[in-house]
């Protein structure tokens, strides 16, 4: 009896003597083979254990129908809804999905593509990584023909379809939240200012304080990595300043979740002292004390969407496509420390 753990087409051949295609078209009933040739094939590839390999298949057919997905990471719900999206879309279109993760690092981001390559992937939808400024490895894939979709931090703009928040929009949406409930010190922490995502919230932030005729203080818009620890530190900057903000934006959850946990263990209360908005999802939001004020994506429908564009671009060359999905500002207690006064 075979004891390897995945048996191929080709240990079958080998023990009963005869070719892989023989093995391969008595496993689908074809009249090419004898009855007891097909007999004795499926009865050791019962007793084997043998299950068709999608990936081989399609690889010798030379029509893979693989969609490859990178992601900066796959623990979070932000991404986990993205690829539950895409993944949905891919199946009802006959498509398989391999999914690989950055680790938010450049170099990983570059093996991902190169994997995805080598199993010979029809297309790939990524989000790049917060490390990512040479984009050479995406643009080789353009050369190649190869469909290329980026959703939420993308790049190479005008030239790959996109998926994306309403990132100025709803910056400005929650930096006009606090304004109208009385506070005018507010700050931002954001991640790396290359990111085009970055540029975007920080822009909305920006022109509300312009709209609205609040002076633009430097000191209050921190913006490093997006990680835990930078926004613990971020907060520590903000609130360590002679005169400190009455309210903080935080560009993502991490950042959010950061920023409250630093505001706690200063002393302070989340609103009375410091208002707190961030990005992040429904579930998570209103498990932590008080339920957090939150920018929310639609992110199962922008995997959705990522999914279709690149489909989109499989079935025929079309011009790249931007597809923006609006973000919903839900108010919650952290925000609101005092009631409705619109600054005039």
């Amino acid at each position: 009896m075979n004891n390897k753990k995945h048996v191929s087409l080709k240990d079958l051949a080998e023990e009963l003597g005869v070719s892989v295609s023989t093995v391969s078209r008595a496993l689908k009933d074809s009249p090419e083979v004898g009855e007891e040739m097909r007999e004795r094939v499926k009865k050791l590839a019962g007793e084997w254990n043998y299950r068709p390999n999608p990936f081989a298949i399609s690889l010798l057919k030379n029509n893979p129908r693989i969609i490859g997905i990178i992601v900066p990471d796959i623990v979070t719900h932000f991404y986990s809804s993205i690829i539950s999206g895409i993944s949905d879309v891919a199946r009802k279109n006959h498509y398989s999905v391999i999914i690989t993760s950055s680790y938010e690092q450049y170099e990983l981001e570059k093996q991902c593509v190169e994997d995805l390559m080598n199993i010979r992937v029809e297309g790939i939808i990524a989000c790049i990584s917060q490390e990512t400024t040479d984009y050479a490895h995406f643009e080789s894939l353009i050369m190649q023909r190869v469909p290329l979709v980026f959703f939420d931090r993308v790049c190479l703009h005008g030239r790959c379809s996109c998926v994306v928040a309403d990132n100025a929009e709803s910056g400005k949406a929650a930096t006009e939240h606090f304004l109208h409930h009385g506070a005018k010190r507010i700050g931002f922490i954001g991640g790396a200012n290359h990111l085009d995502i970055v540029k975007q919230r920080k822009h909305g932030y920006l022109d509300a304080l312009r709209q609205y005729q609040i002076p633009i203080e430097r000191e209050l818009i921190v913006c490093e990595k997006m990680t835990y620890e930078e926004g613990r530190e971020a907060t520590r900057k903000l609130l360590a300043l002679p005169c400190p903000p009455e309210a903080i934006l935080a560009m993502n959850d991490t950042l959010a979740f950061a920023a409250m946990k630093e505001i706690k263990e200063q002393g302070l209360r989340i609103p009375q002292d410091v208002a707190l908005i961030g990005y992040t999802d429904e579930l998570h939001s209103n498990y932590v004390e008080p339920a957090l004020t939150a920018i929310t994506h639609q992110t199962y429908e922008m995997g959705v969407a990522s999914c279709n564009l690149l489909l989109q671009h499989l079935q025929k060359n079309q011009s790249p496509k931007k597809v923006v999905v609006p973000t919903r500002l839900i108010v919650r207690g952290s925000s609101v420390k005092s009631p409705f006064s619109k600054i005039e």
